[in-house]
């Protein structure tokens, strides 16, 4: 057994909760979200970023376990946890200040926007990367704070149904489906669930275009969970509230930038326009001008090719 097991059998079994209601769920929820992602290997070090498999394992654990009246919202736990022994928060340059404010913290945007991560014991990240610890933690967690309901529990990928619905949404489907989670749910839910979808989003998006860009035909092949592609809106999120494949294509990092400030687009053949006034150094082996007229690579599936509605919005929004 490894020696400070027992400590962590014992942190986690003595959580600091509010009693209300039978005692707040959200942070052995949370917990029980973390050694998931260790079991996955999404986590590997003392470092907890705040990520959409996170997320989306809160979630999918809570509806297998809470039936009390508490709000599933993660941004709680994940900032309260730091009265715990193991847990410390790490804010972003000029937030420090800002996480002191627990009420600024209840949104889940202000937590991603204060939090870069929280950092875990050494000792801690040594326990949860022992298959048969890990074991022990969860155990600990659902005969503690679940008996009634751990027979429930099923451990499975929180993000699994989500990305069969995106990847065979249409854009207006996923637009009602929007609009209907911001009328009839809680705006932390809300955050939360964008994120998520957000997640799913750039995860998926350079998977179908085989890690490759659409354009230059780069390909990158990481050994890590670390996209080195841009998984690229035609129509912003923040326009079209549509984080759909037919709204993505996969770009390597500059002409990313190049199509969302206007410089190129795409034809309704699917071939790159290039802005007539843009001018660059045309000996460049980087240079723009030399995609213009050259037809994309899009993914096999049809039902995944961008959207021509959403290409001719972007033409029209950047004078094409």
């Amino acid at each position: 057994m490894i020696e400070h097991l027992p400590f962590y059998v014992h942190s986690f079994s003595k959580l600091k909760r509010d009693m209300k209601n039978g005692g707040a769920p959200h942070k052995p929820i949370l917990l029980l979200a973390v050694i998931k992602l260790f079991e996955e290997g999404t986590y590997f070090s003392n470092q907890l970023l705040i990520v959409p498999e996170l997320v989306a394992s809160f979630k999918r654990i809570w509806s297998q376990l809470v039936i009390t009246k508490h709000d599933p919202i993660l941004a709680l736990p994940f900032y309260h946890m730091r009265s715990e022994p193991f847990w410390e928060l790490i804010a972003n340059p000029g937030c420090e200040i800002w996480i002191e404010s627990k009420s600024s913290m209840r949104s889940f945007n202000n937590l991603n926007a204060a939090v870069k991560c929280a950092w875990i014991d050494d000792d801690l990240v040594v326990v949860l990367s022992d298959p048969s610890c890990r074991a022990i933690l969860k155990e600990t967690l659902l005969d503690t704070y679940f008996s009634e309901t751990k027979s429930s529990y099923v451990d499975c990928d929180g993000m699994i149904e989500l990305d069969v619905s995106v990847l065979n949404e249409t854009s207006e489907e996923y637009r009602q489906k929007i609009e209907i989670l911001k009328r009839t749910v809680a705006r932390e839910s809300y955050q939360e669930e964008i994120f998520v979808r957000c997640g799913i989003f750039k995860r998926e998006i350079p998977k179908l275009y085989n890690n490759t860009c659409a354009i230059s035909g780069m390909r990158v092949d990481a050994t890590i969970n670390i996209s080195l592609l841009d998984a690229c809106h035609i129509v912003p999120f923040s326009e079209g509230q549509d984080d759909s494949i037919s709204n993505g294509i996969a770009l390597c990092p500059n002409l990313h930038r190049a199509f969302d400030r206007g410089i190129i687009s795409i034809s309704d053949d699917y071939r790159v326009i290039v802005k007539s006034n843009f001018v660059e150094n045309d000996a460049s082996p980087y240079s723009i001008k030399q995609f213009d007229g050259a037809r994309i690579s899009l993914p096999i599936n049809e039902e995944h090719h961008p959207a021509l509605e959403n290409i001719a919005q972007h033409r029209k929004k950047m004078g094409f």
